[in-house]
């Protein structure tokens, strides 16, 4: 058990090399409330296959809160990780209950992953 945490942690301290492995590893963190598979529906957030260049509040069959609906964003690279560091700053009045992601280095694998999910 100890071996397999010391290899998880040394992953996830290597840069973008390891690029959507750490990113898959890090979106755990988001799987409770979002899937990226193309074949799930919504969780409690929208699915986010495909999120990547997508409009906010686009997903057809979910229900955005209506800050999100008024927002108009489209998710590209530096909107991401500015939602990422501090969704409510970049949307007044989310619905998403997630306080932000402080290191810009995870911040950037997630983006990678979300941009081409690995299998």
């Amino acid at each position: 058990m100890r071996l397999v945490l010391v290899c998880v942690l040394a992953l996830l301290a290597q840069p973008a090399a390891a690029g959507n492995l750490r990113g898959k590893l890090l979106f755990l963190r988001c799987a409770s409330c979002h899937d990226i598979s193309t074949t799930a529906s919504a969780k409690i957030g929208p699915n986010l296959k495909g999120v990547v260049g997508r409009p906010s509040g686009s997903l057809a069959g979910y229900h955005y809160s209506p800050a999100m609906m008024q927002a108009h964003l489209v998710w590209n690279e530096p909107t991401l990780d500015r939602w990422l560091t501090q969704p409510n700053a970049v949307v007044p009045g989310t619905a998403m209950g997630f306080a932000g992601l402080p290191s810009a280095p995870d911040r950037a694998a997630i983006i990678a992953y979300l941009r081409n999910p690995a299998p």
